[in-house]
């Protein structure tokens, strides 16, 4: 199904202002963003136009009640053509939204409006996706209610947009995690499955603790027990032994990373065992030595390593830049297939 989308182009562009070399994260945006509008029952109005700032009344449902979901996902330069550019499994991140919509009372958006808007936005901002290496244009779906009423109840309207920055690297050093015992992540029967805007609000005070003590991140654990390893504040857990690759069992409070599976399928093919189940910080405790490395996966981050782990006064470090040869060698294989340097065995790469 085709969709009628209005465009109204920039004036003139911002462009000049982006230096590819001096990229940083998410403080430069590009010139364009979508627009649609839920109203009646119907996705309506739908629109690209000049990024720029919302009107909302003091009442936006979504401020007072927390209904906003988002997604984040990356657009590539291809190697080898200077007009295209490539997008990752978006397919996956229209999944991944409507299945927070459903779990937040919000409307889905039809997955082909998604991935036409998607393409349209992309193909109108294309000169801004970097074509340096590491760099790439960082896109933000999301969705929030906006019913000017303050009345606890579901939404009846709701906004969905998207818009994009180029960027570089978001960590550029292998990080530090402390295992958090005392705050929770998320809860059985909660919204941990999803990515609503309130996960990652309630992160940011024992993040911040942590970060005080020297610690990058935190490593959450379980809600019941705080025994067994889930994921970071961003990103899913993986950790190398000698004879297996590890990564926590999926819950309803763990977030399914569409990195974390292309990781997982990517290991495998390149003759790697992963096994998914659950893991325990005593596990990791006991079988220190045994411990290649520790990486963790996320869009913004891709994969970066992990320095090693605090948990009870005691550092753990794992970390051997000549041990990594499991994490790099996924990485690398994802990466240049994200810019077709090497052939696509998955069709996971879209090609505008």
């Amino acid at each position: 199904m085709k969709f009628e989308i209005k465009v109204e182009k920039v004036k003139e562009s911002r462009i000049s202002q982006f230096d590819p070399k001096n990229i940083g994260f998410g403080k430069l945006f590009t010139d364009h963003m979508f627009v649609a509008d839920y109203k009646n029952g119907e996705w309506t109005d739908l629109r690209i136009v000049p990024y720029g700032p919302f009107d909302l009344s003091p009442a936006t449902s979504a401020i007072h009640y927390g209904q906003s979901i988002f997604e984040g996902m990356k657009a590539f330069a291809n190697v080898n053509n200077d007009h295209e550019i490539t997008l990752f499994r978006p397919e996956e991140n229209a999944k991944r939204l409507n299945r927070s919509a459903v779990r937040m009372a919000m409307p889905e958006i039809p997955e082909a409006l998604f991935l036409q808007a998607l393409n349209e936005l992309l193909q109108l901002d294309r000169a801004w996706v970097p074509r340096t290496e590491g760099g790439a244009l960082y896109v933000r779906p999301y969705m929030f209610a906006t019913d000017d009423f303050i009345g606890v109840k579901p939404s009846d309207n709701y906004r969905f947009a998207i818009f994009c920055c180029p960027v570089g690297p978001y960590y550029n050093k292998a990080l530090r995690v402390k295992v958090e015992e005392d705050f929770s992540r998320a809860a059985p029967g909660g919204v941990g499955f999803t990515k609503c805007a309130g996960n990652y609000g309630a992160a940011l005070y024992p993040t911040a603790l942590a970060q005080k003590e020297g610690y990058d991140q935190i490593l959450w654990t379980d809600p019941i027990e705080h025994k067994f390893v889930e994921e970071t504040g961003t990103t899913n857990f993986f950790a190398v032994f000698e004879n297996e690759i590890v990564t926590p069992s999926l819950t309803h409070t763990l977030l399914a990373g569409i990195t974390r599976e292309s990781v997982i399928i990517g290991l495998k093919h390149l003759g790697y065992t992963v096994t998914e189940r659950p893991l325990s910080v005593q596990e990791l405790i006991d079988r220190n030595t045994e411990i290649k490395e520790l990486f963790i996966t996320g869009t913004a981050a891709t994969l970066i390593n992990l320095d090693g782990f605090g948990f009870r006064g005691t550092y753990y470090n794992v970390y051997d830049e000549s041990r990594n040869q499991a994490s790099q060698s996924v990485k690398k294989f994802l990466d240049d297939l994200k810019v077709c340097r090497v052939s696509d065995p998955f069709n996971w790469v879209e090609i505008l």
